[in-house]
């Protein structure tokens, strides 16, 4: 879902009285909208609940948002969690949906790819 979507009803909710913990990875997208409390994943767009197919990265993520509820003494907190990508922190951010690195047979392929989720989501509604 939409990083400022998501945000803005965080603040929404937190308006009514009610706490909460934004998990994301678009720092610059949540703290712009000014939540109370950000749990912020350094990793790729999508992933923000922890790495894929990684139990234990999932619950470190989890469980740093958890705390966060009880560590934030202060409005528009935020915290780095625990999750990293494979390889070094920098890797990743240079690499990830990079166009000029794929083929244009590769990008081709995410693109059908692409279309058939989205088809499929269509058919769940």
């Amino acid at each position: 879902m939409c990083h400022q979507t998501v945000s803005l009803v965080a603040n929404a909710i937190e308006s009514a009285g009610i706490p909460t913990v934004v998990m994301g990875a678009a720092k610059d997208i949540v703290e712009h909208v000014g939540v109370a409390r950000f749990a912020f994943s350094d990793v790729p767009l999508g992933n923000s609940a922890g790495l894929p197919h990684d139990i234990g990265s999932q619950r470190d993520v989890l469980h740093c948002a958890l705390r966060l509820f009880e560590a934030a003494h202060a409005p528009r907190t935020t915290v780095q969690t625990p999750a990293r990508w494979q390889g070094d922190d920098h890797t990743w951010k240079r690499d990830f949906m990079n166009l000029e690195q794929l083929s244009e047979e590769a990008v081709a392929k995410a693109k059908a790819e692409f279309e058939r989720q989205k088809e499929l989501a269509n058919l769940n509604r």
